[in-house]
């Protein structure tokens, strides 16, 4: 009788070890792939009268700190418009994580956000564009403006965009770099 239990009993444990992990995973749900989206405008520009022009010396401090910010959040991919100010803002970061920034036509997006919503899920990207082409961005992505405007010499606002399956974009706006012209106090906090 005590070998008919022991049998038994080592069946059951059996077929409970090895059917009762598939069953566990079966009903748990699954955890939403979250998509982040950082955007931010080109640092400060020189102020030589150019078409096209470069950064200057605060912009180019101001380009290693996002660098040093966004380099740990560990991107795939990085965005940028076909501009001198924009490349050199996104320089340091592409050197940092050893990506090839992929040029964007700033007056489309849609097709950007399209592009994001569909090839990036689950993932981290960075865009670099203008004061009059972040926030039209943040609303072809689904999002709210989180502020009004970005004023012409306003160079330090980071907005971040997480995107889920069957909830409403996210969108957060923080400082970053030096000579912040912008309230931070006014800004939400970077998740970590």
């Amino acid at each position: 009788m005590a070998a008919r239990f022991f049998l038994r009993f080592s069946l059951l444990a059996g077929l409970v070890a090895l059917g009762f992990p598939a069953i566990a995973q079966a009903q748990a749900p699954a955890k939403p792939e979250v998509t982040t989206i950082y955007l931010v405008r080109h640092a400060e520009k020189d102020s030589v009268f150019s078409s096209d022009p470069a950064l200057s010396a605060v912009g180019q401090v101001r380009a290693q700190a996002l660098s040093q910010l966004l380099a740990r959040r560990r991107p795939v991919a990085l965005f940028t418009t076909d501009t001198k100010r924009t490349r050199a803002t996104l320089a340091p970061l592409a050197a940092a994580t050893k990506l090839e920034p992929q040029v964007y036509d700033p007056k489309e997006t849609t097709a950007l956000a399209v592009r994001l919503r569909q090839e990036y899920i689950g993932k981290t990207v960075v865009v670099v564009g203008h004061s009059n082409t972040l926030l039209p961005l943040i609303e072809s992505l689904g999002g709210t403006r989180p502020v009004e405007e970005i004023g012409e010499n306003e160079y330090d606002y980071l907005f971040t965009v997480r995107i889920s399956d069957g909830v409403l974009p996210v969108v957060g706006v923080r400082g970053y770099g030096p000579e912040r012209r912008v309230d931070a106090s006014a800004k939400t906090a970077l998740p970590r």
